[in-house]
């Protein structure tokens, strides 16, 4: 059997800065330059019937200028008549009009339910595209970067379900076939579901090939879906085309394509029934799982397995139980056993002795835990330093309370933890889990976040390799590279911006978030006008002195502040090496951030 593997995240000690003193304001002027667009961008508001907070993640906060990463400073954007305009930046001083590339051949104002047309550079040659109808095309470009072999070619061209944006799309060759997998997202209407917003989150793996050797149009070969509750953070094919990573708050699965109504329906009207699928207990060194059996149940009928992180339980040819544990028990130790009161307990004993489990399968909702009186007075008193009745009582003892006053709101953080999650493209199973646990503690009616991996923003570092993704860290913001080709190692973090986790967490107007390739500086941008940029420590060409600390300051790290000349809402950003690009639905913005080559 698979079972997927707890993955943990290794930070490089050696790329952190414990003695990071923080962001110096500078006033020195950032070039600016302001193109007037021929049209307006193709911008499209959520309607009425799109009111969740999935489609505001998805839709309302979509990136509307696309960065080519095959290229350097080369932008794209997709404008009201349907084409795809693209800037390209030699120099700054000299900068053309964005050119018509393509045009799509629909007429996008006809449609009332359609969503923002999306693409994605596949490769330097190929480019797939969604007009927001429901419609996918893919375009072999030539070289994009030579004028005169670019020609977009359409060699896809299909209605493939409902309206649908492209998050990603790789380019696979493999014993001489020719093949393209992107990703769709959706957000459909689940009608039989009778709790929440009755919304789910769709995401379908799509693969296209050439029909034959001969012919150079392509055809969908292979279509997958995956079905969760939430708007992913973060979705990637990886490179070689042999699995997927997500980042998302609530769990994706894999469903089979063509999935019968009455399956759902029966799953809709199971999560409706109030009693408990099965109850737990643990003590300090193992934990009591109880399930009560069906009538004249033998010990045939009942099949428990057992492994490290991850147990099995099939009642009568039925899977009644399975998944990963929340942490890892002796399988050689645990045990079960059918009571005469017709019921099973099973025995699994803690490897981590000690560790309280929130939960018995990540998860599953489906059991309840029962405390006795004694483990509930034992956190009461664990906890108890923790709250009083009075506002700050006695400070300077030993154990001080929380005082959520002390706390600044950046430091309040509502949302639930996130997963970080592989599935195989064969077997589409999950294969590596990674929680981004939340260290939470209650001060009155606040909740307060204390620790955590809160997701900040993906950028493509190398477009050969999947995008990396940046998570909070402390007070710092991590980046991270997926490696596929190393199963022990899956991620690694290639470069740390110190303090901006803590940094960006108190932009409380914040709408895009980017760094630059090279790792040279970070970016944000609010939704009107301003952009704050945060470059790396650099050396100082005078001598300071830390007179707290008593030692010279050999580093400083800049912060830079731009404010566009607009009151248009900014739709677009992007960051490249030396540029930031920033697109408002009748402009295009050029911050010259890097001079160096």
């Amino acid at each position: 059997m698979d079972v997927a593997a707890n993955c943990s995240l290794r930070v490089k000690r050696p790329l952190l800065d414990p003695r990071f003193e923080g962001y110096k304001l500078s006033l020195e002027p950032l070039p600016c330059y302001q193109l007037e667009l021929d049209a307006a961008v193709a911008e499209v508001k959520l309607r009425d019937d799109q009111y969740t907070l999935e489609h505001m993640h998805a839709f309302g906060m979509y990136n509307y200028l696309h960065c080519d990463s095959w290229y350097q400073d080369s932008v794209y954007y997709i404008d009201n008549l349907g084409r795809i305009m693209n800037l390209t930046v030699m120099l700054d001083t000299a900068l053309g009009k964005p050119r018509e590339v393509f045009r799509l051949p629909t007429d996008l104002t006809a449609y009332d339910n359609r969503l923002c047309a999306s693409i994605h550079f596949t490769s330097s040659t190929w480019v797939t595209l969604s007009d927001g109808t429901g419609r996918l095309y893919l375009i072999g470009t030539g070289e994009r970067g030579n004028s005169a072999s670019e020609k977009w070619e359409i060699m896809f061209n299909e209605e493939v379900g409902n309206p649908f944006i492209i998050i990603h799309s790789i380019s696979l060759l493999k014993a001489e076939e020719h093949s393209i997998a992107t990703l769709l997202l959706r957000i459909e209407k689940e009608e039989l579901d009778m709790k929440g917003s009755g919304f789910y989150v769709s995401l379908e793996w799509v693969t296209l090939s050439k029909k034959n050797k001969d012919s150079k149009k392509y055809e969908i070969i292979k279509r997958d879906i995956l079905r969760g509750k939430s708007a992913p953070h973060y979705a990637a094919i990886e490179p070689d085309g042999n699995g997927l990573m997500i980042v998302s708050y609530k769990s994706f699965a894999f469903v089979q394509a063509g999935q019968d109504l009455e399956e759902n329906k029966d799953e809709n009207m199971s999560e409706k029934i109030k009693e408990p699928l099965y109850y737990w207990q643990q003590t300090e060194d193992d934990l009591t799982v109880t399930i009560r059996l069906p009538e004249d149940s033998t010990k045939e009928d009942i099949q428990v397995q057992f492994l490290p992180h991850h147990i099995s339980i099939v009642l009568k040819g039925q899977r009644f139980l399975e998944g990963n544990l929340y942490s890892s028990v002796d399988p050689e130790s645990s045990t079960w056993i059918i009571k005469e009161n017709n019921s099973l307990e099973i025995s699994l004993i803690k490897k981590n002795e000690g560790l309280t489990w929130p939960e018995l399968v990540v998860g599953d909702k489906q059991g309840e835990l029962l405390r006795d009186s004694v483990q509930c007075a034992a956190i009461a008193e664990r906890l108890m330093h923790l709250t009083s009745e009075e506002l700050n009582p006695n400070p300077d003892k030993e154990k001080p309370p929380c005082n959520a006053q002390e706390l600044e709101e950046c430091d309040i953080f509502f949302e639930e933890s996130s997963s970080l999650c592989r599935f195989d493209g064969n077997t589409l199973k999950t294969t590596h889990v990674r929680m981004f646990a939340l260290i939470v503690v209650f001060t009155g009616t606040s909740k307060v976040n204390l620790g955590s991996n809160q997701y900040l923003f993906s950028v493509i570092v190398d477009p050969k390799e999947m995008p990396c993704f940046c998570l909070r860290h402390d007070v710092d913001a991590l980046l991270w590279q997926p490696h596929s080709s190393t199963q022990d190692d899956m991620w690694e973090h290639i470069a740390t911006f110190n303090a901006l986790g803590y940094v960006q967490a108190s932009k409380r107007d914040k709408k895009f978030f980017t760094c630059a390739p090279n790792y040279s500086y970070a970016a944000l941008c609010e939704c009107l006008r301003r952009v704050f940029i945060y470059r790396q420590p650099t050396p100082m060409s005078t001598v300071l002195y830390n007179r707290k600390e008593g030692r010279h300051v050999g580093q400083v790290a800049k912060q830079q502040v731009a404010s566009l000349e607009t009151n248009d809402p900014i739709l677009g950003f992007q960051a490249t090496n030396e540029r930031l690009f920033v697109l408002t639905s009748k402009n295009l913005f050029l911050i010259k951030v890097n001079t160096e080559n």
